[in-house]
């Protein structure tokens, strides 16, 4: 299945509830005062957030005047919010990837899916148990490691998150592997003792690595909507996050929060989780997304049929 098909079931929730009206709205009448506050009120009811709304609502208008096809000019406003600049990218190894989070929000999940997809291209891969907290998480990762096919670094429980971290990474560098992810215990962005616990792991690993964590990574459950991006603010106050992977976005009709996250963090989307099977984690694509998100019930796509492989 391709990933225009893994975005348009992922999707189905968020496209049925919400923007199939938004769609019907646009393309059955002129733009009045009436047909913005329906779509105002839909974009709100999707997640999207207050400030994001208002910013595609201007625009909207804005653009309407010279433009024959506010549906387009939708697509287009939209897919604008989730463009943005990646950071440079510098070749290391390894390549130490962190993966942080609150609980329950998919970490150590996330962290399997990755080190497969990476694992399936030819990397050397070994992950970091270092959620030390819980029996289960390093159980967990140990059944991943064994399903991908990796070397898994682990300590007993109750461990030094830190030490781990440094020794998969020592251990990575003097194996001339190429990649290291690193899982972290789910922590609550209000516990201060945990963050800088967090940081100290990114400390650590930058001893043995100049520059790791080269990627921070933050999974935000999409289903929590809203206050996972109150979350997700509070984890960039902390740690230097590089990019977000939204989780579980095929479980909630909500997935107005994609813009909420991309516009209020500035923060690149780089994976979005939908379904649970070992390849329902797939690279974050603005366009399919979008187009995924606004093809009607009959297949119309709307940007010219431009959307990827089905």
């Amino acid at each position: 299945m391709g990933l225009f098909s893994k975005f348009k079931d992922g999707l189905k929730k968020t496209r049925e509830t919400f923007f199939n009206k938004i769609k019907k709205t646009l393309s059955s009448s002129n733009l009045d005062q009436e047909s913005i506050e329906e779509i105002e009120e839909l974009l709100i009811l999707s997640d999207m957030g207050i400030e994001t709304v208002n910013h595609v609502i201007d625009e909207l208008k804005e653009r309407s005047k010279n433009h024959d096809n506010p549906l387009m000019a939708l697509h287009d406003i939209l897919k604008e919010i989730l463009q943005m600049e990646e950071r440079n990218i510098e070749l290391h190894k390894p390549e130490v990837i962190s993966i942080v989070g609150v609980n329950g929000t998919g970490k150590t999940t996330t962290l399997g899916k990755l080190s497969k997809i990476y694992r399936d291209e030819g990397k050397s891969v070994i992950l970091a148990a270092c959620d030390t907290f819980r029996a289960a998480a390093i159980e967990q990762i140990k059944e991943w490691g064994k399903f991908v096919g990796v070397e898994v670094i682990v300590q007993k429980q109750g461990a030094d998150a830190a030490a781990v971290a440094y020794d998969a990474v020592s251990h990575a560098k003097s194996k001339n592997k190429d990649m290291v992810f690193i899982d972290t215990a789910g922590r609550l962005h209000t516990r201060r003792n945990l963050m800088e616990e967090l940081r100290k792991i990114h400390r650590v690993v930058s001893k043995v690595v100049p520059g790791a964590p080269h990627e921070v990574l933050l999974t935000i459950d999409a289903t929590t909507g809203q206050n996972g991006l109150v979350q997700a603010k509070k984890f960039t106050e902390a740690v230097d996050v590089s990019g977000i992977v939204l989780t579980k976005l095929d479980g909630t009709a909500k997935g107005g929060i994609v813009f909420a996250i991309a516009k209020e963090l500035q923060l690149p989307i780089k994976f979005i989780g939908v379904g649970e099977k070992a390849d329902d984690l797939k690279p974050f694509d603005s366009t399919v997304f979008v187009n995924a998100l606004l093809e009607s019930e009959d297949g119309e796509v709307v940007s010219n049929g431009l959307y990827g492989e089905e």
